[in-house]
């Protein structure tokens, strides 16, 4: 069963007295919330996670650490384990595998944009990609693409009959950019900027012409058994979203980089994603269906 469902349990729970002590501020010590530590140094995610718990004060004061330098798949696995306090909040892409062992806030964090990927390359393989206006044109051109070992992307891109080249960490595929090991280093719209400028490479680019889209929502992950802290975020969440401040927070953070990638004048290459759960089907298809709608309002 989908975890908004456990969630839904949650609400509950914040009504019984076993739980009131815990979302009591006066009963409470300043909570520690351990952030994936790729998470915390976005500007983005680090300001959202900071935005809903600061939407729920009833909890109780906060404070957010950064975890470790964990890859993507072992944070997921610190995660899934609970008890462990390695990490106890990640931002990831969904899929139906993770919504199973984990616990997520199913609410898109950055308004659906992760399923809208553009192209970091090298300046001599921009030449490559000339001419593509199809998935088809992709494939006839044998275009590379890095991504991480544990991504949702990886398995996505292969079922879409594109290579893919894999590392289990985030840093070495620019590395392996740089070397020409794959053509096209695949980011999100909502990060591709933050990522240049903390990689500080002066040589990188990001290709002009393309968008891949795919219905792939990217949620705020807990685990299994902590309830409180996914309620919290959740609430947290759609009160950001009732009184504006998650609009506020889309534009400020994502809507320079859409005007700046100007994915209005882009060939949007649209691919299957087979590996979602139905609920989070459905609103990666329609932030995908709504792709033009989205892209106006945060250039507005």
């Amino acid at each position: 069963m989908f975890a908004a469902t456990r969630l839904s349990l949650t609400l509950l729970c914040a009504l019984v007295s076993s739980c009131f002590a815990h979302a009591n501020p006066a009963h409470n010590p300043v909570q520690e919330y351990v952030l994936w530590y790729r998470n915390y140094d976005s500007p983005a995610i680090y300001a959202l996670v900071t935005l809903a718990l600061e939407k729920t004060p009833e909890y109780g004061e906060f404070r957010i650490i950064r975890s470790q330098e964990l890859s993507q798949g072992r944070a997921l696995r610190e995660l899934g384990r609970g008890g462990t306090r390695m990490v106890d909040i990640a931002n990831v892409a969904t899929s139906a595998e993770r919504e199973q062992f984990l616990t997520p806030v199913p609410v898109p964090v950055d308004g659906g944009l992760l399923g809208f990927r553009v192209c970091v390359v090298m300046p001599e393989s921009l030449s490559l990609f000339e001419g593509i206006h199809s998935l088809d044109d992709l494939r006839e051109r044998g275009v590379r693409i890095g991504q991480g070992d544990h991504w949702p992307d990886t398995p996505i891109l292969r079922n879409n009959e594109i290579p893919v080249i894999t590392h289990s960490r985030y840093e070495i595929l620019f590395g392996m950019l740089r070397k020409h090991r794959f053509d096209c280093f695949a980011r999100g719209v909502s990060e591709v900027i933050n990522d240049l400028q903390m990689e500080n490479d002066p040589e990188m680019t990001i290709e002009p012409n393309l968008v891949l889209a795919y219905p792939m929502p990217s949620y705020l992950f807990v685990g299994p058994e902590d309830q409180v802290t996914a309620h919290r975020l959740q609430l947290g969440m759609e009160r950001a979203i009732r009184d504006g401040s998650f609009g506020v927070f889309l534009e400020q953070y994502y809507g320079a980089a859409v005007a700046n990638l100007n994915l209005d004048k882009r060939t949007i290459i649209v691919l299957d994603n087979p590996f979602l759960s139905e609920e989070s089907g459905s609103i990666g298809r329609d932030t995908l269906n709504n792709l033009r709608w989205r892209i106006e309002l945060l250039r507005d």
